[in-house]
């Protein structure tokens, strides 16, 4: 009996393992191209995009430990697996922003998550962003991708609902077939993305913005987020619990959609647990032949 339930849980081992290996979507190594010049003049990424920017969030209290919020957000896409070829520089023109704007839900001192939003990202060859141009820079040019925001993701905040300082917010996102302009994301075997549906995933780090700058409080809350309090009304404007800047840093992953059968175990997992039942046979004969 003890054989058996020691059979049991490596069988369940196995197959928690091979899941597990068959449910990674990340994609690695692919191509991205700044200028939407095609694959041949792109660059690889390893893994992912660096992301940075600001947001603000509004917040909205919906009972005693609970709440809703809208984010509106700005970014700056420079370059890839942080390795200094910056696209503005090594790919002239190749200046990359994003968009961000979502709505979720989450408890004061606990977790928040999205509840839906959509990831906008463009190309803009003047490179305008940090700017009063359009929305501080970030929705000039041309628009080479769109990713709605799935539900989940999210972080935890403190009590006052702001994001704990260096806590990291993960967005799930996913670009429908032709989503993506074409000459922009490729697979490394060169087959062009905007051919597919692809899965996003973000990974910043949030950190309160003690004092922005009137151009950032002009641009994102007043013109972007339509927010009319204290900086968009002729008074001063300063964070409160209900409304406040944050500045985020982090990534942006491409990976494959849908979600794959996490209930098959590969074949390699398949084989080694036939050599367990094997092993766990000559065990037992083992044991009947001193018996």
């Amino acid at each position: 009996m003890k054989l058996l339930k020691t059979l049991g849980a490596a069988a369940a081992m196995t197959m928690t393992m091979a899941g597990a290996a068959h449910a990674e979507t990340v994609l690695n190594n692919w191509v991205f191209n700044p200028t939407g010049g095609g694959f041949a003049s792109g660059q690889t990424v390893n893994e992912y995009l660096d992301v940075n920017g600001n947001s603000f969030i509004q917040i909205n209290p919906t009972g005693a430990s609970s709440f809703s919020f809208a984010e509106h957000s700005v970014f700056n896409i420079v370059q890839a697996d942080s390795n200094s070829q910056l696209f503005p520089i090594n790919y002239p023109g190749g200046n990359i922003t994003a968009t961000f704007e979502a709505t979720g839900t989450g408890s004061f001192g606990g977790a928040f998550s999205f509840t839906g939003g959509t990831i906008r990202m463009f190309q803009n060859p003047t490179n305008q962003y940090g700017t009063a141009a359009g929305i501080y820079g970030a929705n000039l040019g041309n628009q080479i991708a769109e990713f709605s925001v799935l539900a989940g993701g999210g972080g935890r905040v403190d009590a006052s609902g702001s994001p704990t300082n260096n806590g990291q917010i993960t967005v799930l996102a996913s670009a429908a077939q032709g989503s993506l302009d074409a000459g922009y994301f490729f697979r490394e075997n060169g087959t062009d993305l905007s051919t597919e549906s692809i899965l996003a995933f973000a990974f910043t780090n949030a950190n309160t913005v003690g004092d922005p700058t009137d151009l950032l409080v002009d641009e994102v809350a007043c013109q972007y987020a339509n927010f009319s309090g204290n900086g968009c009304n002729g008074q001063g404007y300063a964070n409160t619990p209900g409304y406040f800047f944050v500045s985020n840093n982090g990534q942006l992953k491409l990976g494959e959609n849908g979600l794959p059968p996490v209930d098959v175990p590969e074949p390699g997992s398949l084989a080694l647990f036939g050599i367990a039942l094997l092993g766990a046979g000559a065990v037992m004969r083992k044991r009947n032949t001193k018996a």
